[in-house]
């Protein structure tokens, strides 16, 4: 009768904590799919879209989850094999450094702008 009970218990131990991970990989698995862009869809992420090539990239993040994958090497998997536009937050390198700083350049060169037009407005 004890170890009957010592097994329900363990069985109900070992269900919870299955619980909390499943709960924690719908976590990881949102947040990544969130951080996804959908290439057919305009500015929608995959968790939002409903394209055939966003129920594919689920189906492939929750692969790489359950087989034991963290967010980084998902998402180096993802960059790899569709480029870095597919990441909504991309890395800095080379061939980002335009979509990094082109923000500033136009904010530098507004405000250079405006500059000289007041300038000009108060030598009047």
């Amino acid at each position: 009768m004890k170890i009957l009970k010592i097994a329900i218990i363990a069985l109900l131990l070992m269900g919870f904590s299955n619980l909390k991970s499943n709960e924690k990989s719908d976590e990881l698995k949102n947040k990544i799919l969130k951080n996804i862009r959908c290439l057919i869809c305009q500015g929608q992420s995959v968790y939002d879209s409903e394209s055939e090539f966003s129920s594919s990239i689920k189906l492939i993040v929750d692969k790489k989850i359950n087989d034991g994958l963290e967010e980084k090497e998902i998402y180096f998997y993802l960059r790899e094999k569709y480029g870095d536009w597919i990441i909504y937050d991309p890395k800095l390198n080379k061939n980002t450094y335009i979509l990094w700083f082109l923000p500033l350049l136009f904010f530098l060169v507004g405000g250079a702008i405006i500059y000289k037009k007041i300038q000009k407005k108060n030598e009047k």
